[in-house]
């Protein structure tokens, strides 16, 4: 069957129909782990396109959603750093890229964001009094979060020897 409708093979050749469906069952699987559903909807086309880079237009007619949900949900993925913007060359057109270590990069960014709440936190511990049962809870945060970014960052260490034997290397 030949496909009239002008949308962009996004696909590879596989069924369109089970592309469709794994997008949309992944893309609900990140809205009930708190993502927004326009975003988890373009990450997974994103993800799930050979190319990993995709046009608005492109996006747009895969999902079935207007240019601004487009816009949109690009610019929350942008600030999550789990997409790039690239022009098209020759064109002013932007496309969309999910690269292979944007999880890496994501949870990377997530560190400056741990260091901004350690230093409050450590604020909050001093303005409360360590001793009081508002100023302990504080601390009791304070060290959570301590503890999360030192493993965060022995995690990460273990993740790029391990990409790097699996998959040579990063990017």
């Amino acid at each position: 069957m030949t496909d009239t409708s002008g949308a962009a093979d996004t696909s590879g050749g596989r069924d369109a129909e089970s592309v469709s469906k794994f997008v949309e069952s992944f893309a609900a699987q990140l809205v009930e782990a708190g993502m927004q559903r326009m975003p988890a909807r373009i990450f997974a086309a994103l993800l799930s396109s050979d190319a990993g880079a995709m046009t608005s237009v492109e996006l747009g007619e895969q999902l079935r959603i207007s240019p601004a949900a487009v816009s949109g949900g690009v610019r929350y993925l942008a600030q999550q750093h789990m997409v790039s913007r690239e022009r098209e060359p020759g064109s002013r057109r932007e496309r969309y890229r999910v690269q292979g270590d944007q999880w890496y990069e994501a949870l990377t960014n997530r560190e400056a964001a741990l260091k901004r709440w350690e230093a409050a936190l450590s604020e909050g511990v001093v303005s409360l009094g360590a001793d009081t049962p508002a100023g302990r809870r504080m601390a009791e945060t304070l060290a959570f979060f301590e503890f999360v970014d030192g493993e965060i960052a022995a995690m990460m260490e273990r993740w790029r020897v391990h990409r790097e034997t699996r998959f040579g290397g990063m990017p």
